[in-house]
């Protein structure tokens, strides 16, 4: 379905409870497949493509992570959601993060995979700069095949190759105008750490234990500030723990939502 201009999509029955499923970048819907695949026997699962990238329009890639916040409030408010959990990894956490702050009084709980409260300093921003030079010199298909590498832990990349190929070629179908846009929104986005200790909802965090871009250090220092929090290091796993260990997030998440009943 269309909400505002982005591409939404359910699967579960509507009266279940339900859980929004944000993406992280430069990738689509499609990464919470498995996820998706297990909660809709008993929730009622909503994933979209975050704008700019996947079937969601570019538009004038002009984004910030506050009209970014407001779509996902769009979503919550056009489907009449009642107190979603809100899941979302790397840029969906910075997502998610932003719209906790906003309006923690509308969601029900926080599951956060491989991300981070704190906003990108002069050298992260020096990174996303790097990225935009890379996309409009050398072109956004060679941009995917530098940063997706080192979302991977190396053992997934060898063991399944075919699935990693996949994916890779799947974030490749993402237009240069939406990239860049993405890049800008999170090197432009606030930090939301001092707020982790205001948070009253339950809170779930799974870091893969070789995530190079948000590591179990940065992560398990975010839980400790969260009062009603449970943190969770996943063996063997980069930064795409809920692709890389399907079977270990779905049992922690399950565990998780099982606790908020």
């Amino acid at each position: 379905m269309n909400i505002n201009n982005l591409s939404v999509f359910t699967s579960g029955k509507e009266k279940s409870k339900a859980i929004i499923f944000v993406h992280g970048f430069p990738y689509d819907h499609h990464m919470w497949d498995a996820q998706v695949e297990e909660f809709s026997k008993n929730f009622y699962c909503v994933t979209y493509d975050i704008r700019g990238l996947g079937q969601s329009p570019e538009a004038d890639g002009q984004y910030t992570m506050e009209s970014f916040v407001d779509d996902l409030e769009r979503v919550i408010d056009e489907l009449k959601l009642d107190k979603p959990v809100l899941c979302g990894l790397s840029m969906g956490g910075y997502i998610s993060l932003r719209a906790i702050e906003r309006m923690e009084d509308k969601l029900g709980a926080l599951i956060l995979c491989d991300t981070k409260s704190m906003a990108d300093d002069d050298q992260g921003r020096l990174k996303r700069a790097a990225g935009i030079k890379t996309i409009n010199e050398e072109g956004s298909e060679k941009f995917v095949e530098q940063f997706i590498p080192n979302c991977f832990g190396e053992k997934f990349i060898k063991v399944n190759n075919s699935e990693y190929r996949a994916i890779l070629n799947r974030s490749k179908q993402n237009g240069s105008v939406g990239l860049k846009g993405c890049l800008l929104a999170m090197a432009g986005r606030t930090d939301t750490t001092a707020y982790l200790s205001k948070i009253s909802i339950p809170v779930l965090i799974v870091c893969g234990k070789e995530d190079k871009l948000t590591p179990p250090d940065i992560m398990m220092s975010m839980a400790e500030k969260i009062k009603d929090s449970k943190f969770v290091a996943v063996e063997n796993a980069g930064h795409m723990t809920p692709i890389e260990s399907k079977n270990v997030v779905n049992r922690s998440i399950g565990k998780f939502l099982i606790g908020l009943s």
